[in-house]
């Protein structure tokens, strides 16, 4: 058997999978990874932290928590100016770094204001990472292989938030509450080996498309298109809300599930996306994004409607309930995976690619706002829909998605080759 045999085996079973071509992206796959793995170790813990470990009342440290992480908003559009004067790499290395500080900084908050500025640090860092990273990937990755990138950095940061999770648990089992002062050191170095990876990378801008905009394509056109996409994002940002806001509270206080309900769905959504992004993307997902979009969303609302099904009135109470919350709720997860990875790599290939600014940064740090101020208003938002209803935030949700169904058809990148209509 001929070398080029062997080296053509692998190459074509990686394509059947929907794998890329990895060689020489380590450094930014493991900068990826690392800071994913950071944020599964200790965002979910933070208020479990300052509760339990530095003893500070619940309702004040929530409060305090929301209070920082709003005032971090603004960041989005201040990293979106500092993007375009010194490129997406620097802006990403220096958000591990502030997040690296705010989590260090968690071991001497002990008043309420204290909370506050951490959390400040802690988002102000995430949202710089986000507005930043999309960017980033047009400036390492080749233009064709864009929404694959995008779909395998979602399986990338899928694995990681599983990992940093499980660490978290095991360490907790192990050795305690005590053990979340050491971990919260372990975070902090997790976030500078991550800026140190992406500071190492070798990037450069995409070519320009050599093409120009017809005459016809004005810049309010594209300012309203991209306005578009940030409000068609919004249900997306609600749907990944759901999974740590709505889901636990629901599973156990309105079907009277166990508490690990939560987690274990949770489970079947990393492995579901982990596993099946890439593959999807390249080999079943439409090659036109913003039919991708549709397909998702419609996916999506079907989703919304099993987690609501368990809540209908006229089904068997309990104990009967539970076989059927269960099934009800399985197929729901399915079908909510599936929607993710059609809309999280269409989106974000949208996200950087709609208009000739797109990439640029007051269009990414608007994209991202979008993802901040979703995530700020989701848990007062699902709360009050659950507490007035068990059907209500399942309905709203499934409703916001069809809008998006309707919207998506007008995501279109303006022809480039429209001419003007001879005289």
């Amino acid at each position: 058997m001929s070398a080029a045999t062997h080296t053509r085996r692998p190459r074509l079973a990686a394509d059947r999978l929907g794998l890329l071509g990895l060689r020489g992206h380590g450094l930014f796959i493991t900068g990826n990874l690392i800071d994913s793995v950071g944020n599964g170790m200790l965002l979910p813990l933070g208020l479990f932290y300052f509760t339990d470990v530095q003893g500070l009342p619940l309702a004040q440290v929530g409060a305090t928590m929301t209070v920082g992480q709003a005032l971090a908003l603004p960041v989005t559009f201040l990293a979106g100016r500092l993007m375009d004067r010194v490129g997406p790499k620097r802006v990403v290395v220096w958000a591990n770094v502030l997040s690296a500080v705010g989590f260090a900084l968690f071991l001497l908050a002990r008043e309420p204001w204290h909370i506050a500025g951490v959390y400040v640090l802690v988002q102000a860092g995430i949202n710089m990472y986000f507005t930043a990273q999309r960017t980033l990937i047009t400036h390492v990755t080749r233009a064709d292989e864009r929404r694959s990138w995008f779909a395998f950095t979602g399986s990338l940061r899928n694995v990681g938030l599983a990992a940093g999770s499980a660490a978290a648990a095991g360490a907790l089992a192990v050795f305690g509450n005590g053990s979340l002062r050491w971990m919260i050191a372990v975070d902090a170095a997790t976030y500078l080996l991550a800026a140190a990876c992406f500071a190492a990378l070798t990037t450069s801008p995409p070519e320009p498309d050599g093409t120009p905009p017809s005459a016809l394509v004005t810049r309010a056109d594209n300012t309203r298109r991209y306005l578009l996409l940030v409000a068609v994002n919004i249900p997306y940002v609600l749907a990944q809300a759901v999974l740590a806001v709505l889901v636990a509270v629901y599973t156990t206080r309105t079907l009277g599930l166990p508490a690990s309900a939560a987690s274990t769905l949770f489970v079947i959504n990393t492995v579901i996306v982990s596993a099946c992004s890439t593959a999807v993307t390249a080999h079943v997902a439409p090659k036109v994004p913003r039919r991708a979009v549709a397909a998702g969303y419609l996916i999506m609302t079907a989703g919304m409607g099993a987690f609501a099904l368990p809540s209908l009135p006229g089904l068997p109470g309990p104990p009967g309930v539970a076989s059927t919350a269960w099934a009800a709720l399985i197929v729901a997860i399915a079908l909510f995976s599936v929607a993710e990875i059609l809309l999280g790599p269409a989106l974000s290939e949208l996200s950087v690619s709609l208009t000739p600014q797109a990439a640029g940064g007051f269009t990414q740090g608007l994209y991202q706002f979008s993802w901040a101020v979703g995530m700020v208003a989701a848990p007062a938002l699902f709360t009050l829909l659950l507490e007035a209803g068990p059907l209500l935030p399942w309905g709203v949700e499934a409703a916001v998605c069809l809008i998006a169904v309707l919207a998506a058809p007008a995501l279109k990148a303006p022809n480039r080759h429209r001419r003007r209509n001879p005289r």
